[in-house]
């Protein structure tokens, strides 16, 4: 069920018979040279245009799955869940929205307890916000307010996601970006790891058009010119050079240019254009709420309209190998799938050392990860 979202593919587990902070800003001031501008702005690198409706995105090899969670929650409570009554929502799949946030499969606490994976990569961008993590390795971790966790399921682990709302005096906003990315068959079971990528490590820059409009662009994965993000899990498909993999966020000013570099032959390229009224690319006008495949051989010009803009851009070589997924577990055959379920029914990837589903620290702790071995890292 390649086309199965997050809530479902969450909600399977429960359901299924045989389950039971920011960087240091650099900044560019050289624009392109008017010519070569000018030559851009009528290069039409479109492929396709589709409205980019409610997550989870549409995505496009070797990227799997997509999702932009952007809630206002209020103040929290004593047990870190919302202050504020429960009343009216389906406690358990809660993704309606109500009054501007979500419970996930949360009961108390907002997020997605004790879940399996196999065989595929999460990458989780937090913007605002925290999020803290539990595993079956007995691995955890709180991070956030821009800070990245690269998690390579490999050949099997349980894991939580919770969203602690540690303020009780004040909103708890959270945004995130969840990208599921694939593994190649080689690799699809590698041991599971994960990495931390603190937010003052993830490289940013502030490029000045000739008009001096400003486009602050984040490095999460891929290089753009001198700017290198840390490195992923070993086994990740954006380990390999020749993949091409990039994850870019771009926040761009009311009217300012930037340049999409070409990348190379082959590559797909998608832009999620999520906020914003108007983006032109090239010669192309696209209105606001859409997704753009592009081509990525080329440089693309992208010019803003009147409001201020933010676009996700996914990029990576196909990794080109038949998909076969069900729920959260993505192999390369229906017999691999039932594979996983077996593998998971027998062994619980490890088990659930926690007790509860869906763990969180204490109001106090900061940003930090333990990992399976007991190494400790810490937010600076």
């Amino acid at each position: 069920m390649a086309g199965m979202d997050r809530r479902t593919a969450l909600g399977t587990i429960a359901t299924a018979p045989v389950l039971a902070a920011c960087a240091v800003a650099e900044t560019s001031t050289a624009p392109v040279p008017a010519s070569e501008d000018e030559a851009l702005a009528e290069r039409d690198v479109v492929r396709t245009i589709e409205t980019l409706g409610a997550p989870p995105w549409k995505t496009v090899d070797p990227f799997l799955f997509c999702v932009h969670h952007d809630d206002a929650y209020p103040a929290g409570n004593e047990r870190l869940g919302p202050a504020a009554s429960l009343a009216g929502r389906d406690i358990g799949q809660d993704f309606a929205g109500k009054d501007g946030w979500r419970m996930y499969h949360g009961d108390v606490v907002p997020g997605f307890p004790a879940h399996p994976h196999r065989g595929f990569e999460t990458v989780t961008v937090v913007r605002r916000g925290l999020v803290d993590h539990s595993d079956s390795l007995g691995a955890t971790a709180r991070y956030g307010r821009g800070d990245v966790q690269w998690l390579t399921a490999g050949k099997g682990i349980q894991h939580s996601e919770m969203m602690p709302l540690v303020n009780q005096e004040t909103p708890n906003p959270l945004e995130l970006f969840q990208i599921w990315l694939n593994l190649p068959r080689a690799d699809k079971m590698a041991e599971p790891q994960f990495v931390m990528m603190w937010g003052d490590t993830i490289p940013k820059r502030v490029v000045r058009d000739a008009a001096g409009r400003e486009t602050e662009l984040t490095v999460v994965a891929g290089r753009y010119e001198d700017l290198t993000p840390p490195a992923p899990p070993p086994n990740s498909w954006a380990s390999r050079a020749e993949a091409d993999v990039a994850i870019w966020t771009l926040k761009m000013a009311p009217g300012a240019r930037f340049t999409l570099p070409a990348a190379k032959p082959g590559t797909n390229r998608t832009l999620y254009f999520f906020k914003g009224s108007q983006l032109r690319i090239g010669p192309r006008v696209v209105p606001g709420k859409r997704l753009v495949e592009v081509r990525a051989d080329q440089a693309a010009l992208l010019e803003n309209g009147s409001d201020e803009a933010e676009i996700l851009v996914l990029q990576g070589k196909p990794i080109g190998e038949t998909v076969a997924q069900y729920g959260p577990f993505v192999m390369n055959s229906q017999t691999e799938i039932r594979q996983a379920f077996m593998d998971y029914q027998r062994t619980r990837f490890g088990g659930w050392p926690w007790g509860s589903q869906g763990p969180v620290h204490a109001r106090e702790e900061g940003r930090f990860a333990k990992h399976p071995d007991g190494r400790l890292e810490r937010a600076t």
